[in-house]
């Protein structure tokens, strides 16, 4: 989300409704970590920075693609 877009979202959205929002965020977080073991989530960790890796290699594959293309 844009800068601009989330500066209007936010000026219609009153202040303590956001920092409920934003405490009820953080207790669903710390209710995940509550249910978890500590190497659990590590390795989801892991796992979501490996999936995103992949993401990025793929973009980068068929942005090359794209432009030998054009050569």
């Amino acid at each position: 989300m844009g800068k601009e877009k989330y500066e209007k979202m936010k000026s219609r959205i009153p202040e303590d409704v956001r920092e409920h929002h934003k405490k009820a965020r953080e207790e669903m977080r710390e209710g995940f970590r509550s249910l978890f073991p500590e190497e659990f989530i590590a390795r989801r960790k892991a796992a979501r920075k490996e999936m995103l890796l992949a993401a990025r290699g793929m973009i980068e594959h068929a942005i090359n693609r794209l432009e030998k293309e054009k050569e």
